[in-house]
């Protein structure tokens, strides 16, 4: 299991949303890039070193620090699409091989190269138009919705630098079944497993509130 490449974000124009710019443009860059704790949402601020986000009310901050995304299933889109995804190509900041992203269960910790990095997996990536305008594929949110493996955010439990070759670790796992995968299909397509979510500590607790909010009504 390991860090296929590092990608940080170039500002690029977002029609899409109709703000100022976005960072969804990543590239792989060399050498050990630093990891913090960003702080909470609104600053723009993510944990890579040079890294940002310019949609500051649905992006950034502690529990989406880090955005991870396998280069298995950009081989498979590859393959369905008939186009070539380069790492870093849906936003990843972490291009992985060889670790089920989408089986990670919430609030599993893993440990990344030699600098004592740890993140702590805390929620499914939500597409957004941002994400659909870029790709250019029609119809691209509701397939990415229908097939479910969105890849997670992490929040960084302890800070380090991290570089492409880095081994990742599973240093610790939570005592429930929630996995990345299955909390995207509570909060988009099987809202019968909201209820499981309300539990998982390490769920982000603004959106637990509003999961509290919406089993209400």
């Amino acid at each position: 299991m390991r860090v296929v490449s590092v990608n940080v974000g170039r500002p690029q124009p977002n029609p899409w949303k109709g703000l100022e710019a976005t960072g969804i443009d990543k590239w792989p860059v060399d050498g050990p890039v630093g990891v913090r704790a960003p702080g909470p949402k609104g600053t723009g601020a993510v944990g890579l070193d040079g890294d940002r986000v310019y949609d500051v009310k649905h992006h950034g901050g502690d529990d989406q620090a880090v955005y991870a995304y396998a280069r298995e299933d950009l081989d498979r889109w590859e393959g369905e699409l008939g186009s070539h995804f380069a790492n870093g190509a849906f936003g990843e900041n972490l291009t992985t091989a060889g670790i089920d992203v989408n089986a990670a269960l919430i609030g599993e910790h893993w440990a990344i190269g030699s600098t004592g990095l740890v993140l702590e997996v805390s929620c499914p990536r939500i597409p957004c138009a941002t994400f659909a305008g870029w790709l250019g594929i029609r119809g691209w949110m509701k397939r990415f919705t229908q097939d479910a493996l969105p890849g997670p955010y992490l929040r960084v439990v302890t800070p380090g630098e991290v570089a492409a070759g880095d081994a990742i670790t599973v240093v610790s796992r939570p005592d429930h079944q929630v996995t990345v995968a299955m909390s995207f299909r509570a909060v988009t397509t099987e809202p019968d497993l909201l209820p499981l979510l309300l539990d998982v500590e390490a769920f982000p607790a603004t959106d637990r509130e509003m999961i509290r909010r919406r089993l209400a009504r």
